[in-house]
């Protein structure tokens, strides 16, 4: 089962959560923390799987949490999840190495396929943070990289699997959507990565809205 450490600031919404993903078995809460700091003393003695981390704390927030959690545990998987719609925050935090984005007025549905699709080592951006990025990103704010423009030699597959990951879909998702294996998917999505010269899939989304690429 996986093992996970839920961390916030708020009590009653670490116990919800809890009950959330124990009741609909998507794995065990082994510990909770209201900050980053105390994360990082579970870390000392705890190896989870997975970390549902908030953005804003005090002491220590997600952003420095985050950093200092993946030196410990390079193969740690982090999803946020945040009622914070700055920008910012989540360049920082993709930047940082989390696995994906989920807003705190997700339903639980949202939620449960963004545990799952991390926890497959999958990457997962929802639709709404992918939302609060195009509102507030404006055309002076675009960014094209000049000197490489290996993302225009793009296959229209290539293309279309990006148009998918762009509007959330998971890998399996997008295999079934294409009717092509996972396998192919992956192919894609790493012939993606390299014309681009981004890191993972987020990265790749990001990329993607900052070079208006895609459309959503």
């Amino acid at each position: 089962m996986n093992k996970i450490i839920v961390v916030d600031d708020h009590a009653l919404f670490r116990e919800g959560i809890k009950l959330l993903i124990e009741n609909e078995g998507l794995g065990k809460v082994i510990a909770e923390a209201e900050n980053g700091q105390m994360l990082l003393d579970l870390l000392k003695t705890l190896q989870p799987d997975l970390v549902i981390m908030d953005i804003e704390m005090p002491v220590m927030g997600g952003l420095e949490a985050t950093h200092k959690a993946l030196q410990i545990h390079p193969e740690l998987k982090v999803l946020v999840l945040t009622m914070l719609n700055d920008k910012a925050n989540y360049f920082d935090m993709t930047n940082a190495g989390v696995s994906g984005f989920v807003l705190k007025t997700a339903g639980k549905q949202e939620f449960e396929k963004a545990i799952n699709a991390i926890i497959r080592g999958e990457c997962y951006f929802s639709n709404d943070v992918l939302r609060q990025i195009i509102l507030n990103m404006d055309n002076g704010e675009l960014v094209h990289n000049t000197t490489d423009r290996q993302h225009e030699k793009l296959t229209a597959r290539e293309t279309e699997v990006l148009q998918y990951f762009c509007e959330g879909l998971t890998v399996s998702e997008i295999a079934s959507k294409l009717f092509i294996s996972i396998k192919t998917v992956e192919s894609h999505r790493s012939a993606l990565l390299k014309k681009t010269n981004t890191r993972n899939t987020i990265n790749l989304v990001l990329y993607a809205i900052k070079n208006n690429m895609i459309s959503i």
